[in-house]
């Protein structure tokens, strides 16, 4: 690991971050500058006053992603504000550009209030056709991406929807590969921020729509303080709203006490927290999928110690990583192909099963596609573009 921390540091040092922006036209002749510049410019600008609409196709709006971020929940690193945060911001711009194509640039605020943020994302908005909302602290990123929905551009904050899009498609495979129904399952969820709310609502109720949900059998949502249950007095809004849909026999204790006799066990938390026993308490054949960086829940060779089937964790150095990289630059590819005011709950459902169909033979080893495969893009954006235009018939 230290190893990658020294290339690291190696790498921005170097070229002074990842990105640059770089003109699509030649400036080189006066006709050149008059035509990209002025006077010609003006006949765009009356076009598009005119008709908005055409900003699309007539300036960066239709291919360029804010990515915003006020740095107050920055990977495993917490609250780092919103300097430190930009080359987070700064990479997830590049692996827009170099999976799919779309330009897109980090903007770090510095607030963490949020109405700020909000009326920061309303003013900026204009220039582009969308806004990938990042690394912003638990329960403000669920207001924030709410109130945000009405601009007209897709709004997705990707630590919620892009790990539960990225956690269903492996959760798919995972139940082909163990010959289980995605209905018949009993989850538990250790963690209740962003992430762990966003699955739990992808597995039970997007938007409380059956039509648009994943009914598993059981679901429970633990946080520090052990499974949220109805007895507990001390539930902000957002755990109370999830006891709509998870905990129905409203079982109480600790993570390991409710862990028993699961077939799932979802961990978007902090490292070390289960061992050997704690998965043999399960039921046969178990899911882990132990998503926290740098160290996971659990790591996988004491998760097979302990009888799981499949292991998946956020880290690209084991089997089966469940990371984000692989639906977000899809998704978003498919929204500003398709013009989409939103990115709809039927949308991020189509983006997980096109995400679990990219493998075509799951294994073990092999539920969910490679960080690095290149065609993945394409397929998502295709289903993604498709849910959108069936829903405006």
């Amino acid at each position: 690991m230290s190893d990658f921390y020294e290339k690291s540091m190696d790498l921005h040092r170097r070229f002074r971050g990842k990105i640059e922006v770089r003109s699509k036209v030649p400036v080189i002749t006066q006709d050149d500058l008059a035509t990209a510049y002025s006077p010609g410019v003006a006949a765009p600008c009356q076009a598009i006053a005119a008709d908005p609409s055409l900003a699309r196709s007539l300036t960066i709006k239709g291919n360029t992603i804010a990515v915003v971020s006020d740095g107050s929940a920055v990977l495993g690193l917490g609250n780092i504000g919103p300097l430190a945060a930009i080359p987070v911001m700064e990479g997830k711009a590049l692996l827009f550009k170099e999976f799919a194509g779309l330009d897109a640039f980090p903007i770090c605020l510095d607030t963490q209030d949020t109405e700020e943020i909000i009326e920061t994302v309303r003013r900026i908005a204009p220039v582009f056709g969308g806004i990938n909302l990042e690394d912003i602290s638990s329960p403000r990123c669920f207001e924030i991406e709410e109130r945000l929905q009405d601009l007209g551009i897709p709004v997705f904050h990707d630590d919620q929807h892009g790990t539960a899009i990225v956690l269903l498609a492996a959760l798919i495979n995972a139940c082909k590969v163990t010959d289980r129904n995605l209905e018949d399952l009993k989850i538990v969820v250790n963690g209740s921020g962003a992430a762990g709310v966003a699955i739990a609502r992808m597995l039970r109720c997007i938007n409380f729509d059956p039509n648009v949900c994943i009914p598993v059998k059981e679901l429970i949502v633990c946080d520090s303080k052990g499974a949220v249950h109805r007895k507990r007095d001390n539930l902000n809004a957002i755990k109370q709203e999830l006891l709509r849909y998870s905990n129905p026999h409203d079982r109480e204790g600790s993570l390991k006490d409710v862990l028993k006799g699961a077939d799932v066990f979802i961990g978007v938390s902090v490292g070390d927290l289960l061992d050997a026993d704690d998965v043999r308490s399960m039921a046969s054949d178990p899911i882990v999928l132990a998503m926290a960086n740098p160290t996971p829940e659990i790591m996988p060779e004491e998760a097979f110690k302990g009888g799981a089937a499949i292991v998946g964790t956020g880290r690209s150095d084991f089997p089966n990583q469940v990371n984000n990289v692989v639906a977000f630059p899809g998704i978003f590819k498919g929204a500003l192909d398709a013009q989409a005011t939103a990115i709809t709950p039927k949308m991020k459902l189509a983006a997980a099963y096109a995400l679990a169909d990219c493998v075509r033979n799951p294994s073990k080893d092999h539920i969910i596609p490679f960080s690095l495969n290149r065609n993945v893009v394409g397929k998502v954006a295709k289903a993604v573009r498709e849910a959108w235009d069936a829903e405006q018939v």
